[in-house]
């Protein structure tokens, strides 16, 4: 059918949620609203491309909260009101088709884009909705007159649109824009199809939406785990880095970096827990910045990428094996460190030791090797 273009409008205030930054901005189970909006239809085969329509002065702060990932993601300036803002982003897109959604909308399941753009296919306009199951009536502070509520549906975002035949409905539009893309299509004449929504696509607009939000992201996680091994031969003099601090030894340990083995372990865990390859794929060793550089810079990196994926690391356990130093005397230490490094409880970090027997390099007194397992939750799909 051609282009589909993705609109979502970030413009909003979300006064009612409350907060020092708009909604759209705000974390929601570790990721900002405006990703996870952007995310459905970046992740969508049949969108080919993403635009996001943001207040004036807050490109940045869009641009921060989509993070990477996502391949280019447009931001456009809106107006004053989220009609202006739509017409904003209708002139500033070409295409096909336009799909506006709503950034207080999160998740959006591929599924709903699916059904609108099939849609397409037949109308100039679709939209999802729900069936209203309640008894509806009018009031404010005492219950007036009760509404018929046969034929009536809830409309939701996304609203898909023949571009061509959209726009021209907005530049027709006289007076204050409505708050709803189809009211403007319907007063056009457009023939608007209706398609089965989703309820996770309810907006959010109170703190009790917040809370449902929070609830449906908490039931999405599933627990990984993650593996790790690293190796370094001793050469030069000491200290050592591991697990963080410096250990008196009279040799140190050879590495592009600092060489501590357990810091590597444990980064390639995390890495593997949440599928992000390994630690030579973010910090190549053939890479001179890296020279000499602290470890620790490589396990919060890990854990940042978990953390902009809305993952939580839940425990991590490194075995160091080696026949000397003694690692007994700084295991709490270690412990502490990592602790630190990834704004866990202590409880959540484990160290233990082990030797060989005498047995390989490592009996041998060569090196230190380190093996390390992470748990994280990450939502499905993630």
């Amino acid at each position: 059918m051609g282009r589909n273009v993705a609109l979502v409008v970030a413009a909003g205030s979300g006064s009612r949620m409350g907060g020092a930054l708009p909604k759209q901005f705000q974390s929601l189970g570790g990721v900002p609203v405006l990703r996870r909006a952007v995310a459905a239809f970046a992740h969508h085969p049949r969108i080919d491309e993403v635009c996001v329509v943001v207040a004036e002065g807050c490109v940045d702060d869009a641009v921060r909260s989509i993070g990477d990932g996502y391949g280019d993601v447009r931001p456009l300036i809106g107006g004053a009101t989220r009609g202006e803002s739509v017409r904003n982003g209708l002139d500033a897109i070409d295409g096909a088709t336009v799909l506006i959604h709503d950034a207080a909308r999160p998740f959006c399941p591929a599924e709903v884009i699916d059904r609108l753009l099939d849609a397409l296919e037949d109308h100039p306009g679709a939209v999802p909705v729900l069936p209203v199951h309640d008894t509806l009536a009018r009031g404010t502070l005492v219950l007036g007159e009760t509404i018929d509520r046969e034929g009536a549906v809830r409309l939701q975002t996304p609203q898909a649109f023949r571009l061509g035949s959209i726009k021209a409905a907005y530049d027709d539009w006289q007076g204050p824009y409505p708050s709803d893309d189809s009211a403007v299509a319907r007063a056009a004449g457009l023939d608007v199809a209706m398609v089965a929504g989703a309820p996770e696509l309810d907006k959010l607009t109170t703190p009790q939406d917040w809370r449902r939000a929070e609830e449906m992201v908490a039931r999405r996680m599933i627990s990984r785990t993650g593996l790790g091994f690293d190796v370094h031969a001793f050469a030069g003099e000491g200290p050592i880095m591991l697990g963080g601090i410096a250990i008196p030894h009279e040799r140190g340990l050879a590495g592009h970096s600092d060489a501590d083995v357990v810091l590597h372990a444990l980064t390639d865990a995390l890495l593997g827990a949440a599928g992000l390859g390994d630690i030579g794929a973010h910090f190549p060793p053939s890479d001179p910045q890296w020279r000499g550089a602290a470890s620790e810079r490589f396990l919060l990196h890990a854990a940042a990428l978990i953390g902009t994926r809305g993952g939580i690391v839940d425990h991590v356990d490194c075995t160091i094996i080696c026949e000397a130093p003694k690692v007994g005397p700084y295991r709490d230490a270690m412990r502490a460190r990592i602790a630190q490094i990834l704004a866990l409880g202590i409880g959540q970090v484990s160290i233990k030791a082990t030797t060989t027997e005498g047995l390989g390099f490592a009996g041998r007194r060569e090196g230190i090797a380190a093996q390390a397992i992470a748990t994280v939750r990450m939502e499905t799909g993630t």
